[in-house]
């Protein structure tokens, strides 16, 4: 497991070799030898036999995944077919000992470094038709995010709510008034496709000395890639990513989902010192 990935790790009523027991007895239920399941869920086998013997814990994201083979709720996974099987029920000693470890990274708004973040991402794709208010609010998550996994770090410390069209940078609004109000930038309402659309417009262009080169380089290759997209494809496309599935309707997004990301999403090279 990669060492960074201890946010997905919840803490829990249960302990670990209460769900150790209960994928090996859902695993030799489906017929599932421990290599095929480990490599379905994405792990060596070594560390599905420290799963099982209760010696390593499993994130949501594998909780998730574990239930989804097994075709599952994850409440099924956890809580079902209890009855008459006094060894899966934890004791209250199981509880004490052995809760799941949990880190939460909480990001710390830097408003000065998202203003400009936002003026150099509309230095490059103001100009184009497609990128309205949600083209711009989903390429300002994916600079976030992409750079977070690459680096674990913040960019700009916004904070990000899984909501119906996807990802939605909180208090953006205000943000975005307040350059208005500064004539950083002007606020314009048009059309694309039928569609009513707000644009903005730079008036100024971004303070380059408040980004290191690293962060350059995350914002480019993400207006590089998704800058010519459209509303619609890129909020399908952040509905496939991760962080954003991993998370409950309405709630913040946490930046260590994106260690889980897979292709095309994942823009980290993750070799064996990670695991």
């Amino acid at each position: 497991m990669h060492q960074n990935n201890i946010e997905g790790f919840m803490e829990s009523e249960l302990s670990q070799k209460y769900i150790g027991q209960r994928v090996t007895m859902y695993r030799k239920a489906k017929g599932l030898s421990q290599e095929e399941l480990a490599k379905r869920i994405g792990l060596s086998r070594s560390s599905l036999t420290q799963i099982e013997k209760g010696k390593r814990g499993l994130t949501v994201i594998e909780l998730h995944k574990i239930s989804a083979i097994f075709s599952l709720s994850l409440d099924e996974f956890l809580y079902a077919g209890n009855s008459g099987n006094e060894e899966l029920i934890p004791s209250e000693n199981d509880v004490q000992e052995e809760k799941l470890n949990i880190r939460v990274s909480v990001p710390e708004l830097n408003v000065n470094k998202l203003k400009n973040v936002l003026l150099y991402i509309l230095e490059h794709c103001a100009g184009k038709p497609n990128v309205g208010e949600t083209v711009l609010n989903k390429l300002l998550y994916f600079c976030d995010f992409n750079y977070y996994e690459l680096y674990e770090e913040h960019l700009t410390g916004m904070r990000y709510k899984k909501l119906p069209y996807g990802p939605v940078p909180q208090n953006i609004d205000r943000i975005l008034n307040q350059m208005v109000d500064d004539k950083l930038m002007k606020r314009l309402n048009t059309e694309y496709h039928g569609f009513k659309q707000t644009r903005y417009i730079p008036l100024v262009r971004a303070d380059l000395k408040l980004f290191s080169a690293t962060e350059k380089t995350v914002i480019d290759e993400v207006i590089f890639k998704m800058g010519n997209w459209d509303a619609a494809t890129i909020s399908d496309y952040s509905h496939k990513d991760m962080p954003w599935m991993a998370t409950k309707d309405g709630a913040y997004i946490g930046y260590n989902l994106a260690f889980y990301r897979e292709s095309p999403y994942t823009v980290r090279v993750y070799n064996d010192e990670d695991e």
